[in-house]
Formats: C-alpha cells, sequence, structure tokens
C-alpha cells in the first residue's frame, strides 16, 4: 500500500534538511528520494531505510523488525530496507541522522549500479546493418 498524501508530505517536511525530497509511487509502494537517490520505502505509513554493510551497525536497532520484503513464487523475499523505529518520529534530529545514513547507502548503491553496467558486453545493442555494394 503506498503513502497517504499527508504522510508523504510529513516525511518530505522531516527530512528537507537532507536536500530535495521527493516520493514516487513504485511496485506498490512508495519510494522516499532524496535528489534521485532512493534512501526510502513506504508502505501502510511505516517509513523503510535503506541499509547496507557499512551503516547495519547504524541501524542495529531496526533490526528488531522484519525488514521490507515480498513475496515470489511463495517465497518471502527481504529487500535492504530496515524500518525506522517509531522513537525516531519524536526527535526530528535524529530521523535525519538515520536518514543521512541512508541516502549514504543509497548513493553507494547506485554508484555500485553505475561500475557494473558500465562492464556489461554491448549485446543488447541493435545489431549494426552494413550495406553491401558491388
Amino acid at each position: 500500500m503506498v503513502a497517504s498524501q499527508e504522510y508523504a508530505d510529513f516525511l518530505r517536511e522531516q527530512l528537507a534538511p537532507l536536500g530535495r525530497i521527493t516520493t514516487r509511487r513504485m511496485f506498490g509502494k512508495t519510494g522516499v528520494f532524496c535528489d534521485d537517490a532512493m534512501l526510502g520505502m513506504v508502505t501502510e505509513n511505516t517509513l523503510y531505510l535503506r541499509i547496507d554493510y557499512e551503516n547495519r551497525a547504524t541501524f542495529a536497532e531496526a533490526k528488531s523488525y522484519p525488514p521490507l520484503n515480498y513475496s515470489k513464487k511463495g517465497t518471502l523475499i527481504d529487500l535492504a530496507f530496515w524500518r525506522a523505529p517509531d522513537r525516531l518520529f519524536d526527535d526530528p534530529d535524529e530521523l535525519v541522522q538515520w536518514a543521512r545514513s541512508a541516502l549514504a547507502a543509497a548513493r553507494r548503491a547506485a554508484a555500485k549500479r553505475k561500475v557494473s553496467s558500465a562492464k556489461r558486453p554491448a549485446t543488447e545493442r541493435a545489431p549494426t546493418r552494413v550495406r553491401r555494394t558491388k
């Protein structure tokens, strides 16, 4: 379920110190972006922040909640998004700290994708048409 308009507005306001915050519907959820990097996702008005190996220790408290997941062929697939503890919404400065860490993880993930796509062979390109002359 996507974020309500009120919740999306609330997140934009709370996370504004990070930069330009936007939201977009994705896969039946709402992606939370800062300058085109997806730092979080919202489902049922619950914020999940992006984690990776570098910020996992920072988010240790969030590990007590199940990560964001989806079902594929009867199997639950966990995503790299952990639920933000409710107490963060009582402390806007700490919420921004957590979101800043999630944003750093989002940027690292984007950088890895850019490097791996640059290494892929050009097999997906359209074949070049050669015109023969006699």
